[in-house]
């Protein structure tokens, strides 16, 4: 559960919202400085794109090896690189972006 202006909204054990249309980006800011974690611009422009990518192919969340190869198609090669994903989302590109951008957890990630 977390707290944003007063209202409660609900997340499973690990964080991820059970309900998903509570995203704001203020869920995100929250989510994000649980983790000690200032989001930027990049931050922003991946967490927009995985939102996007999962509401145009019906519901797919990513895994890191997808988001990898499709991203740098939108984004640029930059982003396409592992280490600058892990750098933006240290505890794991996939899980921790797509907690904050409001997503279900990927499959394959534990």
């Amino acid at each position: 559960m977390i707290h944003i202006n007063g209202k409660e909204i609900a997340t499973d054990a690990e964080g991820y919202l059970a309900n998903l249309e509570d995203w704001s980006e203020e869920v995100a800011e929250t989510l994000s400085r649980q983790d000690d974690l200032q989001l930027t611009e990049k931050h922003w422009q991946v967490l927009r794109w995985i939102r996007d990518y999962y509401h145009q192919e019906n519901g797919t969340a990513l895994n890191l090896r997808v988001i990898q190869k499709k991203i740098g198609d939108d984004l640029g090669e930059e982003f396409a690189d592992k280490k600058f994903l892990f750098d933006l989302f240290p505890y794991g590109p996939a899980k921790q972006a797509a907690r904050y951008a409001g997503m279900p957890k990927p499959t394959g990630c534990v």
